[in-house]
């Protein structure tokens, strides 16, 4: 396969995985299956949540794609199922470290993104406010609202 390709199978992969995630997060998990998610929004210092599972569930496609692709000789299917596993990771470490501190490391990192991101999901646990379904893209005006208030900061 050509390492472009290659690439553009990933980049795609990942970015697709933002639009599955936020309509499995408001139609599965604030849905049917919610019975797994609620624990979720009950934040009481547990490590471990019935909302985990979903990790497992994620991650069935991604390893079924890696799998398959290593065994087809490293075709499409690897890099697609590599483009899922990245979005995973990227999730667990923006979702399960920086915004619920899931794991005690990478508190002082900060940025405007990750500002804007972070609180558009901490408004999402809101009591009865279930809105911004995303995990790594808010709705842009928390992203306009970081940005106005840094402006204010500087001058």
């Amino acid at each position: 396969m050509i390492w472009y390709f290659a690439i553009l199978l990933v980049m795609a992969a990942f970015l697709s995985m933002e639009f599955v995630a936020w309509f499995s997060h408001k139609y599965v998990m604030h849905g049917f299956l919610w019975i797994l998610h609620k624990d979720h929004h009950i934040r009481d210092g547990r490590k471990f949540e019935w909302n985990d599972v979903f990790a497992v569930i994620f991650a069935l496609p991604s390893f079924l794609f890696i799998y398959t692709g290593i065994y087809a000789g490293f075709d499409w299917k690897f890099y697609i199922g590599a483009g899922i596993a990245l979005y995973g990771l990227s999730y667990f470490v923006f979702h399960d470290v920086l915004v619920h501190a899931r794991l005690p490391m990478l508190q002082k990192l900060s940025n405007k993104y990750l500002r804007a991101t972070i609180t558009a999901h901490m408004d999402h646990h809101k009591p009865n406010a279930y809105y911004n379904y995303g995990f790594l893209i808010a709705p842009g005006k928390y992203y306009k609202e970081e940005w106005t208030k840094n402006k204010k900061q500087n001058h």
